[in-house]
């Protein structure tokens, strides 16, 4: 039987999943918190780009693009599921992924998965479930999860 694992997530937590059968309930096998996500954007820090005047005048000019600490660290927790979802996939923990997560969030995770990750998944659901209850978080996914053969 196919290794199947629900991820969902938003930018501050994650639980993982797993199924036995396309109609199966959730067992639940990891979870993760964004230590980062706990704290406010001013205590962060700052990556905000220096500044510097134009050679002529008196006019100031930022030197890099800036990025919002919530962003970085949202980035960051995407890159630490993905990194732990391409190890269960080279392991043979993973055979299939179903992606369930914050629709602001859920960019952010594709972009972090690597190629061959991205071909187990099976679904992409943008919801924002994390803080149910698995009977809970079931019952708002589709019946059938996914076919039963798996993909190549």
């Amino acid at each position: 039987m196919p290794n199947t694992w629900i991820l969902v997530a938003d930018s501050g937590s994650a639980r993982v999943f797993t199924v036995d059968s396309p109609t199966g309930p959730l067992q639940e096998r990891e979870d993760y918190a964004s230590p980062e996500a706990r704290v406010h954007e001013r205590d962060l820090g700052s990556d905000t780009p220096g500044r510097s005047f134009d050679s002529r005048g008196h006019h100031r000019h930022a030197l890099g693009k800036e990025e919002p600490p919530q962003q970085r660290s949202a980035m960051n927790f995407a890159r630490l599921l993905a990194g732990r979802v391409s190890r269960a996939r080279t392991s043979g923990e993973l055979e299939r992924l179903i992606v369930v997560a914050a629709p602001e969030f859920l960019g952010l995770l594709r972009e972090a998965l690597d190629d061959q990750t991205r071909k187990q998944v099976e679904r992409e659901l943008p919801l924002n479930l994390v803080a149910l209850k698995p009977q809970e978080i079931r019952a708002r996914l589709p019946e059938r999860l996914y076919s039963e053969f798996v993909k190549h």
